[in-house]
C-alpha cells in the first residue's frame, strides 16, 4: 500500500505544520489522507511508528538532495559548495530535516528515539523506519562519505584522506551555517575561501 502509506506521511507532514506533534492526531491524519484509520494503525502500528517513519521519510528526502547537488555539473569546489547550499535551504524549509541535522527537537516535534525500537511490522518500509534513525553525527558521515565517492575521480583530485577531510570542512560548515546562517555571500562564499584550491583545479 506504497500510495496510502505516502498520503498518510503527507498529511501527518502537513498536519505538524500547523499543530504541534503532541495535538496531531491519528484519526485527523487518516481523514486527510483519505484513508481508514485502521489502515493508518496497519501501516505505521502507532503514533510513534508514524513519527519514526516520518523522520525517515524526511532523511531519506534530504540525502537525495544531497546526492543530486554533488552530481551536478562544475568542479569539486563547486558540486561540494551546491550540497553545502541545499543543506542550508533543506534546514531552512524543513523543521524535522533541521531538527535531525542539529539534534535539537522542540516540543512542537516529535522526537522519535534515535536507536532501533522493536517492530513486528510487516510492512518493509516500516520496519526500516523501525530500525536505527540517523544521529548529527551520522549525517555528518553519510553526506562526507557520499561526497567521497562522488567527487573521486572527477578530475584532478588530491589524496583521498585530503578528500575527506575537505568534504568533512564543507559539511561542517554547512551545519554551522544552519545554526548561525551568514552575514553575506552565503556558505558558497565560505567554502571558497576555506577549502583547498586543488579542489578548484
Amino acid at each position: 500500500m506504497p500510495a496510502a502509506r505516502e498520503s498518510l506521511l503527507d498529511a501527518a507532514y502537513t498536519a505538524l505544520a500547523r499543530r504541534p506533534w503532541s495535538a496531531v492526531r491519528m484519526v485527523d491524519v487518516a481523514a486527510s489522507a483519505g484513508v481508514s484509520r485502521q489502515t493508518l494503525y496497519n501501516e505505521f502500528g502507532s503514533k510513534e511508528g508514524l513519527a519514526r517513519a516520518l523522520v525517515r521519510r524526511e532523511a531519506d528526502g534530504y540525502l537525495a538532495g544531497v546526492d543530486r547537488a554533488l552530481s551536478g555539473a562544475g568542479d569539486p569546489c563547486e558540486r561540494l559548495a551546491a550540497t553545502a547550499e541545499w543543506m542550508m535551504s533543506a534546514a531552512h524549509d524543513n523543521a524535522l530535516v533541521r531538527a535531525m541535522l542539529t539534534g535539537c527537537w522542540s516540543e512542537r516535534l516529535p522526537s522519535p528515539a534515535l536507536t532501533g525500537v522493536p517492530s513486528s511490522s510487516a510492512v518493509p518500509a516500516q520496519r526500516r523506519a523501525d530500525g536505527p534513525l540517523p544521529s548529527p553525527g551520522d549525517l555528518v558521515s553519510l553526506v562526507r562519505d557520499r561526497a567521497v565517492a562522488v567527487l573521486h575521480g572527477a578530475g584532478p583530485p588530491p589524496d583521498v584522506a585530503e578528500l575527506a577531510r575537505s568534504c568533512e570542512l564543507a559539511v561542517r560548515l554547512a551545519l554551522s551555517c544552519v545554526a548561525a546562517p551568514p552575514a553575506q555571500g552565503g556558505v558558497a562564499d565560505l567554502l571558497r575561501t576555506a577549502l583547498p584550491s586543488r579542489l578548484t583545479a
